[in-house]
């Protein structure tokens, strides 16, 4: 385990030695002339990180192991450390014995010049077997010293590399998270159930319209936060064949869906869903304007909507 470690955080030396490259004027990269800053390598792509990247990939030990500082430490996700470049040296030996014609990828996400002579880099790694074995992915911080005109690892420390999340983007609608279901038990009324996906990127939602508490329509909905236009988004799929998306703008405790769909039959329907926290378990679904082919229609009635309790154990 401690070797796919390694492997997985050593990665980074192909992109962190790229920091001599990228900052060899002596600046920061973010204050580097427009003309330069165009003509110099981005991480990974200098000739120091390609030579780490070719002794990676021939499975050379030593001559990997060389990109380090004399006295560099490496200290693993478990807090493991490895002191010195003899020893770095022997993981990469057990590390290239186990998984030959490994391939590197790298996400470098911040290279800081703190000195003429020393660098920060931070970023995300991953290792890919020559078989098709599971990657290795590791987040790193790494300090680099400059000696002899070249850079070289002097510190590395690894950790276990979170994904991406948008629920920072969700506060304002985590309040649906759950189940919910119409006020009224006769008649037309729905139901609703709310749920994050994998990784807190999305919120799932499966709908549907009842009579006398019998689904008659529905679907599901797929919530999520459109990082260009800096808004939330969503994306429907009708029981019935049509698709449809939806604009979220929020205005108090209301929320306006500014929604276009498709049918299955090709007709197109446009509205805006007025949805309305009232309390921590009431709300208010209703749709208004609605359009079908361009032509007004009546605004359905609004559905009052309360959470069902989870049962109790």
């Amino acid at each position: 385990m401690r070797n796919r470690r390694l492997l997985g955080t050593t990665v980074i030396l192909a992109a962190a030695l790229a920091v001599g490259q990228i900052v060899a004027a002596g600046k920061p990269p973010g204050k580097l002339e427009e003309k330069k800053a165009k003509a110099e390598p981005q991480p990974g792509k200098g000739k120091r990180a390609q030579a780490f990247i070719a002794a990676f990939n021939s499975g050379d030990a030593k001559a990997t192991a060389s990109f380090w500082a004399p006295e560099a430490t490496y200290v693993d996700q478990a807090g493991r450390e490895t002191k010195g470049r003899a020893a770095i040296e022997k993981l990469y030996e057990k590390v290239f014995a186990g998984r030959k014609g490994a391939k590197l990828s790298i996400n470098v996400t911040s290279a800081r010049l703190l000195s003429p002579d020393v660098a920060l880099e931070d970023g995300t790694t991953e290792v890919t077997d020559l078989n098709g074995g599971p990657g290795t992915v590791a987040r790193f911080s790494a300090v680099l010293v400059k000696a002899d005109g070249e850079w070289y690892f002097e510190s590395v420390r690894e950790s276990v590399a979170r994904p991406p999340t948008n629920v920072e983007h969700f506060e304002d609608i985590e309040w649906l998270i759950g189940d919910w279901t119409g006020e009224n038990e006769k008649g037309e009324s729905g139901r609703a159930s709310y749920a994050w996906a994998e990784n807190q990127n999305f919120i799932v939602s499966s709908f549907a319209t009842t009579l006398n508490g019998i689904p008659v329509f529905g679907g599901t909905q797929w919530i999520g936060w459109d990082a260009i236009d800096k808004q939330i988004k969503s994306w429907s799929f009708y029981s019935g064949g049509g698709t449809g998306q939806a604009v979220w703008k929020r205005d108090g405790d209301t929320w306006l869906l500014s929604t276009t769909a498709r049918t299955a039959d090709g007709r197109t329907v446009s509205g805006v869903n007025v949805l309305t926290k009232v309390g921590d378990d009431r709300a208010t679904w209703q749709l208004t304007k609605l359009t079908v082919d361009g032509e007004a229609k009546p605004d359905p009635q609004p559905l009052k909507l309360k959470r069902v309790k989870p049962a109790q154990p």
